[in-house]
């Protein structure tokens, strides 16, 4: 089961990061500037992982895939690694839809 943990970075502000059943990140959100708003974020991450159109496919310059996930709005709430295939990416992708709907939140703050 996958779970959300909630941590502050350097400045202050909070980041999540989704993570499969194997601990692995598979999603990291921008920085919000209050822990409310970051827990909306993972609300958004679990409403809008289930439409695959809110996954946005892209490539690195250096021609890794990577994706991000985007909000009804279109602004992107998470942010996926650098993969080595396309193959890799559409597995990551279907694990966070796996993964976020029911997964839980861990508040490491």
């Amino acid at each position: 089961m996958g779970k959300f943990e909630i941590k502050t970075d350097k400045s202050g502000q909070f980041r999540f990061n989704l993570k499969a059943g194997n601990g692995q990140v598979i999603l990291s959100s921008e920085a919000y500037t209050t822990k409310a708003a970051c827990e909306n974020g993972i609300e958004s991450v679990k409403k809008n992982s289930q439409d695959d159109s809110k996954f946005e496919r892209k490539t690195a310059k250096d021609g890794s895939p990577y994706f991000n996930l985007k909000a009804s709005n279109g602004q992107v709430i998470g942010a996926s690694e650098m993969y080595s295939s396309t193959a890799a990416m559409e597995n990551g992708i279907a694990s966070v839809k796996k993964n976020a709907p029911g997964a839980a939140t861990e508040d490491i703050s």
